[in-house]
């Protein structure tokens, strides 16, 4: 097909506005702080008024490797994805199994998964935490343009993932860390995930998010002191606000819809990124409270 008629394709779709965060530009301390049922933010962050498209009337038009994301039906095993010991005993497998096959690469290892919902979770944030793992557990939906990892972070992940799991393996030439989203309340969702093609993220400024674990958020001036060794720890990627982003969602998802889509891929000849956050779908008519699950993964081609 011409380049002219997918343009068409995009530019025709149904449009939404909404009011995504961006992260400010200016130089200050970029940390995120997570503890059970809420994250933080440090450094300053404002919203702004953004088209976003509706996806779903066009989703076979969508390529992973042309604009970091892709929709496609992959129905679980799962039926109740509430119980943490269905979900540990079935879903990373079926991750594992469905982005090698939607990908074409040649292992793939499941990194943990994560429940998020638009519920209150303010009394479970209230909950005193103890050794908390940020997996397999329920938080609120992320609300700001991110990618969840940065370069330095992507390589460290697959270079340990794959010591770990393949120590005989002879190498990989290419590694792929991706989120595997699928949303199970009914549809409409009261605030879905919009994704932004890869292609348009390198406008606007961007920096490093690092992310902390924590049981209590701390305050005041420790949550930005200098920590020894922080360039080592895992980091997002967070972006400021760009005119050119160019923003999608899928209204109507059902619980065997999965949104896959890039964090890193290590071949840049492709779209190797895919900026995304939640956003309130105002145009969503008597809407649903959004519960949905992601599972990150690391594959490789050897």
């Amino acid at each position: 097909m011409a380049t002219a008629a997918l343009d068409n394709i995009e530019d025709n779709a149904r449009q939404v506005r909404a009011m995504m965060r961006y992260v400010d530009e200016g130089d200050f301390v970029t940390r995120r702080y997570v503890s059970q049922g809420a994250e933080i933010n440090t450094g300053t962050y404002s919203d702004h008024e953004i088209t976003i498209r509706d996806g779903m009337p066009i989703r076979d038009h969508f390529d992973l490797d042309t604009h970091g994301f892709m929709i496609t039906k992959c129905p679980s095993a799962v039926t109740d994805f509430h119980d943490k010991a269905m979900v540990d005993a079935l879903y990373e497998k079926e991750v594992e199994c469905d982005v090698m096959r939607l990908t074409g690469a040649d292992k793939c290892v499941a990194r943990g998964w994560m429940i998020r919902t638009s519920a209150d979770l303010s009394a479970r944030a209230k909950q005193k935490a103890q050794n908390y793992q940020h997996q397999g557990g329920i938080q609120p939906p992320a609300g700001e343009a991110h990618v969840d990892t940065n370069t330095n972070t992507a390589r460290r992940m697959a270079e340990a993932t794959y010591k770990q799991h393949f120590p005989d393996g002879p190498g990989f030439k290419r590694f792929l860390v991706t989120s595997y989203w699928r949303t199970f309340s009914p549809p409409p969702q009261d605030v879905p995930l919009a994704v932004c093609d890869g292609r348009t993220s390198f406008g606007g400024e961007e920096k490093s998010n690092t992310l902390f674990i924590v049981d209590e958020f701390p305050t005041g001036d420790d949550l930005v002191k200098p920590i020894e060794g922080e360039e080592d720890i895992l980091a997002a990627t967070i972006f400021s606000y760009h005119h050119g982003h160019r923003w999608w969602y899928f209204q109507g998802m059902q619980a065997d819809d999965v949104l896959l889509f890039k964090f890193h891929d290590s071949d840049h000849d492709r779209t190797w990124r895919c900026p995304h956050s939640a956003f309130i779908d105002s145009s969503a008519v008597n809407p649903h409270i959004r519960e949905s699950i992601e599972c990150r993964s690391v594959a490789f081609w050897e």
